[in-house]
């Protein structure tokens, strides 16, 4: 039986696709589960932004790379355009790769949190209400 390496649940009230990792996480596994919420029709229309969450998780990913994740949203700016990502991971070591993509950002914007809470916070800063999008 395969392993399950995330999950997403939409809370409609803070218009927030929360996004949960689990396990080593790989560039491959990002850019697939991302894949397959694309063909789930697992992203809204109407949303203020992303919270992803890697608390149990780890990236297995050599910093190199970073610049693949940073590639993936630009391709696919049809989807993160305009929006905030917040990574949030409590691992020292885990928090080099969005740190890394953060640097990246042209079109959209990301950001590594602590926690949570901090991680909603941002994504909500600018949003007009909890069922719109972001200023642009």
């Amino acid at each position: 039986m395969e392993e399950k390496k995330f999950s997403y649940y939409f809370d409609e009230e803070r218009g927030i696709l929360f996004k949960t990792y689990y396990g080593a996480i790989t560039i491959e596994d990002i850019n697939s589960s991302w894949e397959f919420a694309f063909r789930e029709g697992l992203i809204p229309e109407i949303k203020c932004g992303f919270v992803l969450d890697y608390r149990k998780a780890s990236f297995d990913v050599v910093p190199v790379r970073h610049v693949e994740i940073a590639a993936f949203y630009k391709r696919h700016i049809e989807v993160f355009g305009g929006y905030k990502i917040a990574i949030v991971t409590e691992a020292p070591r885990d928090i080099v790769i969005p740190v890394l993509v953060e640097m990246h950002d042209e079109g959209y914007s990301s950001r590594p949190f602590s926690t949570i809470e901090a991680a909603i916070a941002w994504v909500q800063v600018g949003v007009y209400s909890t069922r719109g999008s972001v200023k642009k």
